[in-house]
């Protein structure tokens, strides 16, 4: 069984957004895997506490801890931005996690374009033809199914979504098979999504950190700049799903 767990960064909405991009990025791991994982990213922040005073129980909350950290205002800016690079190194040395991830560019969309369904459709699909096809790397079992384990977002609506995809799904033709769609149902991605507080989730806190480096990696923020770090991103080259989007360098699904 693969787990994935997901976030988002930037605003789903269309009129008078104050984003221009939406990022939703799957981290994906295999339950053979999932407790040495686990175990890892625990290491990891005890090591956090030990060199940053950043507790365990406390959340690794990407955007919030550049822009509003509160309690963690205690950790220096510079800090905390140390923390979610050491955090994507950590994860880039997990060789049998996979990431994938989606970018919404709202710019020239219509008013009738669904950001938040268009994004988590490309997501789910990307999620089921990879673990069809057999192509995340590691552990495996003979014949796999996915989970999805999102963190709080419109949490109907994903459900409706998830459901109508598992009857109807409409895929566009490739440009060499003509006009026309094909009903791709999602057969490989089981129950209803698995809703997690973040607060309690290191994972859906590993995939808003992802969620957060992909935005940054767009349109990164004037202290982000400065700091030279819009491209983090490319520190988690190695355990990025390429084959989502294999004419992409980073293997992100653009739309």
């Amino acid at each position: 069984m693969y787990l994935m767990y997901v976030d988002s960064s930037g605003d789903p909405g269309l009129a008078n957004s104050p984003t221009r991009y939406f990022a939703l990025s799957g981290l994906v791991v295999h339950e053979l895997r999932w407790q040495t994982y686990l175990d890892q990213v625990t290491a990891f922040r005890r090591r956090m506490r030990g060199a940053f005073g950043l507790k365990p129980s406390e959340e690794i909350h990407a955007a919030a801890m550049m822009t509003a950290p509160k309690e963690l205002v205690r950790i220096p800016r510079y800090n905390r931005l140390t923390i979610l690079r050491m955090f994507a190194d950590e994860l880039a040395s997990m060789a049998d996690i996979s990431i994938v991830n989606v970018l919404v560019d709202k710019q020239g969309k219509t008013a009738a374009y669904d950001v938040f369904a268009m994004a988590w459709k490309a997501l789910l699909q990307r999620f089921e033809n990879t673990i069809s096809s057999h192509n995340f790397p590691g552990l495996s079992n003979p014949d796999e199914r996915g989970m999805v384990f999102p963190d709080h977002p419109e949490d109907n609506k994903l459900r409706r979504l998830v459901r109508q995809m598992r009857r109807y799904n409409p895929v566009p033709n490739q440009p060499e098979f003509g006009l026309g769609y094909r009903n791709i149902q999602i057969c490989h991605v089981v129950e209803d999504p698995s809703f997690r507080d973040s607060r309690q989730s290191y994972f859906v806190q590993a995939a808003d950190l992802v969620a957060f480096l992909l935005y940054q990696f767009v349109c990164p923020s004037a202290y982000v700049k400065k700091k030279s770090a819009e491209n983090y991103l490319k520190r988690l080259e190695p355990v990025l799903c390429k084959v989502a989007s294999p004419r992409d360098p980073l293997g992100i699904v653009r739309l």
